[in-house]
């Protein structure tokens, strides 16, 4: 409620939180539900675009340069990222905007792997940027909507109308919807991007 009540001052102190929390692993979901429930769905969803976005690019900076040994040792072993690794390698930002899209690798841990792999510094970030803007989307239309409902259920005066709510409602379906549809899609297009990195990568061994 203290942010809130700063007012376009409070956007950017909730902004800068969210950045420092996303380079320190806390939970962005609850943080993307918090923008919404204090700012409302447009504001919630700039604010978060833009402080995501850099925080995950301070990440991938952090891991690239600064901490890569302890970074490196976190992902030994894991075969998941050996085929995110390859398939990077031969696509770049195509498979980190795919995997941004699909919730296949957590946005926090990921932010620090992207930094191991071949892939560029500004095609890392613009994938970034614009394969979580749909999630971003729906996480920050369930935080509008949690706080209408306790308004709601408190009792309180709402300024919307019948016609606002039904509104309200049928564009929250409708991003979920089209966030299923998404991911559905990419995780199949990441299906055949490791089977054809998998290919090129035995070949090359034979």
């Amino acid at each position: 409620m203290w942010v809130a009540s700063l007012g376009a001052a409070g956007l950017v102190v909730y902004g800068l939180f969210y950045i420092v929390a996303t380079v320190l692993f806390l939970p962005g979901s609850l943080i993307t539900l918090g923008s919404g429930f204090l700012f409302g769905v447009v504001w919630g969803t700039v604010m978060v675009s833009i402080s995501a976005t850099i925080g995950a690019a301070l990440a991938f900076l952090v891991a690239r340069y600064l901490a890569r040994g302890w970074v490196e040792e976190k992902a030994k072993g894991s075969e998941k990222f050996q085929a995110v690794d390859r398939a990077i390698g031969q696509q770049g930002g195509k498979i980190v905007f795919l995997l941004r899209l699909s919730p296949a690798l957590p946005f926090n841990l990921s932010n620090y792997l992207y930094g191991l792999t071949a892939v560029r510094f500004w095609p890392y970030v613009l994938a970034t940027w614009v394969g979580t803007f749909p999630g971003t989307v729906m996480y920050v239309y369930f935080g509008a909507i949690g706080r209408a409902g306790l308004q709601a259920a408190a009792g309180a005066e709402q300024d919307w109308s019948p016609l606002e709510y039904g509104l309200f409602s049928v564009g929250l379906l409708a991003t979920i919807a089209v966030m299923v549809l998404i991911t559905r899609t990419a995780q199949k297009a990441l299906k055949e991007a490791a089977h054809q990195a998998d290919g090129d990568t035995y070949q090359r061994d034979s």
